[in-house]
């Protein structure tokens, strides 16, 4: 999935641990690695890889809440 695979490589976390993240699993404020500066990477290459454009109004809180709420987002941006 590639939303896994840009917290791997963007966050530099262990694959193990996000295969482990489920829809409830916390990010922004519960991952040390996921701080402001980081978000902006992570939206960028999930633009990137899935040829999508997220607007900077599109992004806050909720968005980045859980591991679901940043899937859920991505997957209704990659079907516009």
């Amino acid at each position: 999935m590639t939303v896994r695979a840009v917290l791997v490589d963007v966050l530099a976390l262990a694959p193990e641990r996000v295969a482990a993240f489920h829809a409830a699993t916390p990010l922004f404020g519960a991952l040390p690695e996921l701080d402001s500066m980081a978000v902006a990477g992570v939206l960028t290459e999930l633009e990137d890889r899935l040829g999508i454009v997220i607007e900077d109004d599109e992004v806050d809180g909720e968005m980045l809440e859980t591991f679901g709420a940043l899937v859920t987002f991505v997957a209704g941006k990659a079907l516009v």
